[in-house]
């Protein structure tokens, strides 16, 4: 069971990263939604700014997800990949239609007054698909898709379109937006702005506590399985406490101005939701009769699975460090006082 449990690790790893930093690139969509007043242009232009060099490379995260569970776990694969399939293919399309809004936003001609159908697109884009992301994440944690439904409404619409996988779809949304806004904390030069996504920062940790909360009573009756490992053993008790003095710490950081330890601590209590779910679903891949071990590649396949990605980050981890270092030195080494 070990190479299918370092294979599952794998996809954990790349999803936590692609939710940090990719998800992060969708909450400032968010954002730019909001941008607004005299401070507005001066908002949109630091969020131009922030992601514009580094959305692109934060996609490799999710290209390797669905990468290694195609290879290492291909039941699995093909269960989620052909009853999500509408979901799936919308967010991929969002993510599609938010590069090209971003791209023709920035570097578009403006001269036949283009640019604001693109950042329209940019934002539509960047609000659905975090949306569509939770919503197959929870139906993937709910068990709805062990219930072999005939016709094509219960079996491939049905399932994702329910109460829980909605609230888990919100939660990422408002995740993402949260941690964009500590992110962007960081980037701002400009005490105003740094108040103004502060202030962002401080309303979005307030609606992750509320809709954690939310799918947590949910999954008592929707995703039973997550919910009684959570609530009823100890290690799940231990994870939730963690969780929640990780989202108290972000907003005591928040209150006393300590960017860079609220930004820590929001990536620590965004880390702790997305590894409390993973846990509590282990050794499932897909609940309640896909597990990791049942849907498993041959021996041989994940060995040389998880030689490749090995040999992979030696060569990736260093080129993201230097692309980080180069593009976001100031924002990830600097000190919380503004220049």
């Amino acid at each position: 069971m070990a190479l299918e449990v370092i294979t599952a690790g794998i996809i954990l790893i790349a999803l936590t990263f692609y939710v940090l930093l990719g998800g992060a690139d969708f909450g400032a969509g968010v954002w730019t939604l909001f941008a607004s007043g005299p401070r507005g242009p001066a908002q949109r232009k630091l969020i131009r700014e922030a992601i514009g060099p580094i959305w692109e490379a934060n996609h490799v995260w999710l290209i390797l997800v669905v990468t290694v569970l195609f290879t290492g776990f291909p039941m699995a694969f093909a269960v989620i990949t052909t009853r999500l399939h509408i979901p799936l293919a919308l967010m991929l399309i969002g993510i599609v239609l938010r590069g090209a809004g971003l791209a023709f936003r920035s570097y578009g001609i403006h001269t036949y007054g283009e640019q604001p159908y693109w950042e329209r697109v940019f934002v539509v884009a960047s609000l659905l698909t975090p949306v569509l992301l939770g919503m197959t994440i929870g139906t993937v944690a709910s068990g709805r898709l062990g219930d072999h439904q005939h016709g094509f409404a219960p079996a491939f619409v049905w399932p994702w379109l329910a109460p829980f996988p909605a609230a888990v779809g919100l939660l990422a949304l408002v995740l993402f937006a949260f941690l964009a806004a500590i992110y962007l904390t960081r980037e701002a030069r400009d005490e105003e702005l740094r108040e103004d996504f502060r202030r962002r920062a401080l309303i979005a940790a307030v609606l992750v506590t509320i809709l954690a909360g939310s799918v947590f009573m949910l999954a008592s009756r929707d995703a039973p399985t997550i919910w009684h490992r959570l609530s009823h053993s100890g290690w799940g008790r231990m994870l939730l406490l963690a969780t929640v003095t990780a989202g108290a710490a972000t907003v005591l950081a928040l209150w006393t101005r300590r960017y860079a330890v609220a930004r820590i601590c929001a990536a620590a209590e965004t880390t702790l939701i997305l590894w409390g779910w993973a846990l509590a679903q282990f050794p499932f891949l897909v609940v309640p009769d896909i597990t990791i071990v049942s849907a498993a590649a041959p021996a041989r396949t994940l060995q040389l699975l998880i030689l490749a990605n090995l040999l992979g980050a030696v060569m990736l981890l260093p080129a993201l460090y230097y692309l980080f270092r180069i593009f976001k030195g100031r924002a990830l080494f600097a000190s919380d006082e503004p220049s």
